[in-house]
């Protein structure tokens, strides 16, 4: 699955690669899950709703979410810091 990051979704990575290594560690598994799983799996997958339909979150921990959309075989990551 191709992974395409959003500006946003860039920034949080890079901001994680210089920060927290287990965070990063969190994320990069939510990848690999959901490159076989889109929907279902750890981090309590839920669609989005309103400005963010079509989009669907995962947590990260009690604070952070990892939200993206699967579009065919590519993984679009909106953002993976934060709350929406």
């Amino acid at each position: 699955m191709k992974i395409i990051f959003h500006p946003n979704g860039r920034d949080d990575y890079l901001y994680w690669q210089k920060t927290d290594r287990k965070i990063l560690k969190k994320i990069n598994s939510l990848i690999k899950e959901i490159s076989r799983t889109p929907y279902e799996g750890t981090g309590k997958p839920e669609p989005l709703k309103f400005d963010l339909t079509g989009f669907r979150s995962r947590r990260i921990d009690q604070e952070h979410r990892f939200v993206y959309r699967v579009e065919g075989n590519e993984l679009h990551v909106l953002t993976c810091r934060f709350h929406y």
